[in-house]
């Protein structure tokens, strides 16, 4: 199986386990019964040993309270990890210690749930660290968002209130009921495919040339696992997923491509069954498809064509553009990957971003300026959820009626915290790319080892590398040479303001809007959960996203690609 049909397949699978594993995300933060209950006792003792009760409900300030401040312990936990890997056990290939630089970049990375990896997975980091940092903070950003989405959840629920549930408990059930159960499962199939789980060093081998060469491995497994399902996407191995020891054959390509794809469909879903509507689920679902579509299908489109250079230069070509590409997966199934990666900020790759046709590489540049289409664990609803409240009140202006969504009026507090959150992007994304172009000008020689390529390509490289970071995406432009103080202290701090702003902005509205007195529906209401707004919705985020990038991008992909022709 390959090709579009491959692709239609990869799409399939999880949207039809979306909607019955919505239902159970939903039970599980309703707290009623699952089929997990016997995992209770378990809860209540962590609970106990933490002095949590997680039955105390919360106002959205102790909410962020909370969120923030277990992040900056794993913060200071993980940059403390990464500077003393010489003295770490289950380090038996001797991988150094971190320098201070990249440590802090590494650790804000896997903190915030982005994974951009300055570093080569074999060579740059301990299993201990592969294990008791990168695996453990997969899980556990990954719950950070979910749990900050069920507080969105709670605000909308028919009544007005202060509390909004408990992020510990939301927090430690994401956890035990989702992610670490179905990660099993995964990693258990992976291992069966052939993919590495030991704590054994590198492996000599004699190739059949006869040349004698150290191949890695690790535990492997367990990290792909948790890496695609919670969206997190670094790799064990610097290849990443495009590495066979991440991704054999073409049935482990399907697996985890369904994995990176399962959480988020099913948040929406589990929006829908939570606050008991779930027609308003479904036509989100539709429109962010609508958006995945208007990527996907033009970068298969573009891929499965031949490579204007290639073709330039007089060479035959009859697969498609399978430069940085692997032939196990072919063309198309790796141009799906890209955007579904991107859209959904996983970051994982199974093929070279850089190696793309330049439209291509525009695409998921803008899958990821947009990064409201399914998203991240929990962060996918909380960026759409941002464009509905500006949709909203657009809409009510045009048509003479109060901007209210829910029941709940939208005004002026709440507008400007929207359009503060949709303008962070751009400026840090932008300002970033801007700064660096301006250090590459002044000193080209001085940062020639920035950039592999030239021109148009170099400054995408540049700027696809600012807009991974704000994205919390973390894949690359791999041409870019990324490990230097400037770009990990840079974009160190463009991820953490890229996941944490997005994520503290939506919970305050929730909480303001929450507090707020329902209003029943009536002749005058604007329907938030109809087509039409719907379609004003994905029109709000393409014409935001068109105005704030496509500048940049003429800059860039846009004028490689002319230049082509």
């Amino acid at each position: 199986m390959s090709g579009v049909t491959g692709t239609l397949v990869i799409f399939l699978l999880p949207f039809l386990a979306a909607i019955p594993f919505g239902m159970y995300i939903s039970k599980v933060y309703k707290g009623e019964r699952t089929w997990l209950d016997f995992l209770r006792p378990l809860e209540n003792l962590i609970f106990r040993i933490s002095g949590i009760d997680p039955e105390k409900e919360m106002t959205w300030k102790q909410h962020l309270a909370a969120l923030l401040t277990i992040n900056a312990v794993w913060l200071v936990y993980a940059f403390g990890m990464l500077i003393t890997q010489t003295i770490h056990f289950w380090n038996p290939d001797h991988n150094p210690s971190m320098s201070l630089h990249l440590a802090f970049n590494t650790a804000v990375s896997f903190v915030v749930n982005c994974n951009l990896q300055d570093y080569s997975g074999e060579t740059g980091a301990s299993y201990l660290s592969q294990t008791a940092v990168f695996t453990f903070l997969q899980f556990v950003s990954a719950a950070t968002g979910m749990a900050a989405a069920v507080v969105i959840f709670n605000a909308f629920r028919e009544k007005t209130t202060d509390k909004l549930g408990n992020f510990f408990n939301y927090f430690l059930k994401s956890i035990t009921r989702i992610l670490l159960p179905v990660a099993i499962i995964i990693a258990v199939v992976l291992v069966f495919k052939g993919i590495p789980q030991t704590f054994r060093g590198n492996e000599t081998v004699k190739t059949l040339q006869g040349n004698i060469m150290q191949v890695s491995r690790g535990p492997a497994a367990s990290m792909i696992a948790i890496k695609h399902l919670g969206t997190n996407g670094g790799g064990f191995f610097g290849a990443n997923s495009a590495h066979p020891f991440e991704n054999p054959d073409y049935f482990t390509n399907i697996l985890e491509m369904f994995a990176q794809m399962l959480i988020p469909f099913a948040m929406v879903f589990a929006l829908g069954f939570y606050i008991k509507r779930k027609k308003l689920s479904r036509i989100i679902f539709i429109i962010m498809t609508l958006g995945f579509l208007c990527l996907v299908v033009p970068t298969i489109a573009f891929e499965m064509k031949d490579n204007p250079v290639f073709t330039h230069l007089g060479i035959d070509q009859h697969a498609g553009n399978m430069e940085g590409k692997e032939v196990r997966f072919g063309a198309a199934a790796t141009a799906f990957w890209s955007i579904a990666t991107t859209v959904i900020s996983t970051g994982s790759v199974n093929g070279m971003h850089d190696s793309f046709t330049p439209l291509s590489g525009m695409m998921q540049m803008f899958a990821m300026m947009i990064n409201a289409f399914y998203g991240g664990c929990g962060v996918g609803i909380l960026n759409y959820f941002i464009f509905i409240i500006i949709a909203a009140f657009i809409s009510g202006l045009m048509v003479g009626r109060t901007p209210e969504f829910l029941g709940r009026k939208i005004e002026t507090r709440e507008m400007k915290l929207a359009v503060l959150v949709a303008l962070l992007g751009p400026f840090f994304i932008l300002a970033g790319t801007a700064i660096a172009a301006y250090l590459f000008r002044i000193d080209p020689a001085g940062k020639s080892a920035w950039l592999n390529n030239p021109s148009f390509h170099g400054f995408s490289e540049m700027l696809y590398q600012y807009t991974s970071s704000f994205a919390n995406n973390g894949s690359g432009f791999e041409g870019l040479g990324d490990n230097t103080p400037f770009w990990n202290i840079t974009t160190g701090f463009v991820m953490l303001i890229g996941r944490f702003i997005p994520i503290i902005a939506p919970v305050v509205l929730a909480g303001y809007m929450a507090q707020k007195k329902v209003i029943p529906p009536s002749a005058g209401t604007l329907r938030t959960d109809s087509m039409t707004f719907g379609v004003m919705t994905l029109a709000v985020i393409i014409v935001v996203a068109a105005l704030d990038y496509l500048p940049a991008l003429a800059l860039g992909p846009i004028a490689e690609f002319l230049s082509f022709r």
